[in-house]
């Protein structure tokens, strides 16, 4: 079923053209990314498909029916609620027909209505409506749901009783995201989902979307995250869009494909061109080949020319070199602390690390583990609490911060790298943000005027003009489109020195870990492999702890508490059953009496003379008295059987 399409579509800022021709269609179950450079317009089509902006011409197609859910990039959500009550909001309706069934369940209990059979049966039938209808919409799993995507969501430390006003602003899109996931809107559009999700959380939200009962359209620079989900590419670039079916990684290699195929066609007809061209030229002159020269031009006005491919693969281009080597033994930290100055307990401790020349490790952990604290800490930004830090032999730090605080929003482009190498002239400097995308006009513009792209790739021109032999990189991808992070990817892979990395990249880190250390309040893992590995272990032991608790529980004497808890439950669910018998022994007791009672008319209609002379009609009702004592039978058995229970 079409639940969306998007036919023609076109969209302008004042005289600027964003979108045209743009052409998307949204199926039940499908799962489509929307790839393309920053400021491809990629965010204003997913405002356009959600309804929060306005279009120019074209036209989006959707049933009336169909309900959409949207989530813009980096929303919190804003509220006076505690965490459940806010999620508890969702399941409104569910909340009152709730209410409604107690209602009834009360009145069950009324003798007087007990009295009126009439009335009581209306009530039963109302009752099983409302409940089946409760049912089916989930209204005994809601509770379980709101849990689920709060634990998902690694909200399972907090208490759910807290104000949604107290919490950062990474927790309250986090918080955004669940309450549109407990809407289960028929098309759910994300923009930019994977923004402060730790890596735990990302694997939890990919294995949510890939069972979702309904169609999902995402914008996301997380490659990994995109070859898990989407089975359809939409490419959006010089303004139009561009259908590829697979993942992401289907779609480049098909990408890469069409672009070769459309290349050499275009060039064999630039060739047949010159030949004709050239043809023309020699011969048009010629009393003896006039003709056949005029012929060919002719046969070159009307010739449908291929225009040439286009190509948005305009990249950064840079490598990381290092002026000097440095020692064997680059960094060890020993029963490593941190706590701030105001609180008693520590963000981590007992941490260990030990890096050689050329590693390349991974710093994972969840978020609030304080990863970004430590790299502060080993470049003297912050103070460690107790704990012991030896820098090797010869080693040089070149520093890339997330928060971008290297930068100075007053300078312009050219005078925030020339600053720092002011023996270099303008043409080299020039040359060097020219690698990173920054040309002519560009130079020039101030750094508070930058996108967030574009003050990553200017940090790092700075890191890359270092020449660092340790680099220490708090989440380098963030902020980079995904041609930038394959340009990174590539200049860091070739890069002679080591390496300490923060990233929730998960893609990222395969390429460039030889080891993962997972990083804990009050300790340190190391894993010797890239991210799959890691990952791949971390089930493991999963798995095992899993058959180990339920082997504890099994061997377990049950608790006081949890035995009144399953008592409680038990006693509900009897009372419940008990209530569904006594209504079927009403309506089995009810359907014996309208078969004696028809039985009965048969029987005086087979006394009569008329009718069992009537041989068709004498038939008739035998085999219809055949079929109702069958099924009285039938009731019978049934009504002893819930009596006895």
């Amino acid at each position: 079923m079409i639940l969306m399409q998007l036919n023609q579509l076109e969209k302008r800022f004042g005289a600027e053209l964003i979108l045209s021709n743009i052409k998307l269609e949204v199926q039940t179950n499908d799962r489509i990314a929307i790839v393309g450079r920053n400021g491809a317009g990629k965010s204003t089509l997913l405002k356009m498909m959600a309804g929060e902006m306005s279009y120019d011409s074209g036209e989006i197609f959707s049933p009336k029916e169909t309900t959409i859910g949207y989530l813009a990039q980096n929303t919190g959500l804003q509220s006076d609620e505690s965490i459940w009550n806010e999620m508890e909001k969702v399941f409104a309706h569910l909340k009152d027909l709730e209410k409604e069934l107690r209602s009834m369940e009360a009145d069950m209990a009324n003798p007087e209505l007990i009295a009126d059979q009439k009335r009581y049966q209306q009530l039963l039938a109302d009752y099983d409506r409302k409940q089946e209808a409760f049912k089916m919409a989930g209204g005994y799993q809601y509770e379980a749901d709101i849990k689920s995507v709060l634990n998902g969501l690694n909200f399972h430390d907090f208490d759910w009783s807290t104000s949604i006003t107290t919490l950062s602003g990474g927790q309250k899109t986090r918080l955004a995201l669940g309450k549109l996931l407990l809407t289960k809107p028929d098309v759910l559009i994300l923009d930019e989902p994977t923004n402060h999700l730790d890596i735990d959380t990302l694997a939890w939200l990919e294995n949510y979307l890939q069972g979702y009962d309904g169609a999902v359209v995402i914008v996301s620079h997380d490659r990994y995250f995109l070859d898990k989900i989407v089975n359809t590419v939409y490419e959006v670039a010089f303004q139009s869009s561009k259908r590829f079916t697979g993942n992401y990684s289907d779609y480049l290699k098909r990408k890469e494909a069409d672009y070769d195929i459309e290349m050499k066609h275009f060039e064999k007809q630039q060739k047949e061109i010159e030949k004709m061209e050239d043809f023309i030229a020699k011969n048009i002159v010629r009393a003896t080949t006039s003709k056949r020269a005029q012929s060919r031009r002719k046969q070159l006005e009307k010739l449908d020319r291929l225009e040439k491919p286009k190509d948005d693969n305009q990249s950064a281009k840079f490598s990381f070199q290092v002026a000097k080597k440095s020692g064997n033994d680059v960094l060890r930290l020993n029963d490593y602390a941190f706590r701030y100055h105001d609180s008693k307990s520590y963000l981590f401790d007992n941490l260990r690390l030990d890096l050689n020349r050329g590693d390349s490790v991974a710093l994972v952990g969840p978020n609030g583990v304080g990863k970004t604290t430590l790299l502060k800490t080993i470049m003297g930004q912050l103070e460690a609490s107790k704990g012991t830090k030896m820098v090797g032999t010869n080693v040089e730090i070149g520093y890339y911060d997330q928060e971008q605080t290297n930068l100075n929003p007053k300078k312009t482009v050219l005078q925030e790298l020339w600053d720092d190498y002011p023996m270099k002239n303008e043409k080299d400097i020039r040359t060097v943000l020219g690698n990173f995308l920054f040309s002519g006009e560009d130079v020039l513009k101030p750094v508070s005027a930058l996108s967030g792209g574009e003050k990553a790739r200017l940090s790092l021109a700075k890191l890359m003009m270092q020449q660092a032999n340790f680099l220490v990189l708090d989440e380098p991808t963030n902020h980079l489109d995904l041609d930038s992070k394959e340009v990174l990817e590539a200049a860091l892979v070739d890069y002679p020195g080591t390496i300490l990395f923060v990233s929730h990249d998960r893609y990222f880190i395969n390429k460039i870990a030889t080891q993962v250390v997972e990083m804990l309040p009050e300790q340190t893992r190391v894993f010797l492999g890239d991210y799959d590995y890691y990952a791949e272990k971390k089930q493991e032991e999963y798995e095992l702890q899993q058959i180990e608790e339920a082997e504890r529980i099994a061997n377990e004497p049950e608790s006081a508490e949890a035995k009144a808890k399953n008592s409680f439950q038990q006693d509900k669910e009897a009372k419940r059953e008990e209530r569904k018998r006594n209504r079927r022994i009403s309506e089995i007791e009810e359907r014996i009496e309208e078969l004696e009672a028809k039985l009965e008319e048969n029987d005086d209609l087979l006394c009569d003379p008329e009718v069992y002379q009537d041989h068709e009609r004498s038939l008739e009702l035998t085999e219809s008295n055949e079929k109702m004592n069958q099924e009285l039978e039938a009731l019978m058995e049934e009504w002893e059987s819930l009596h006895e229970e």
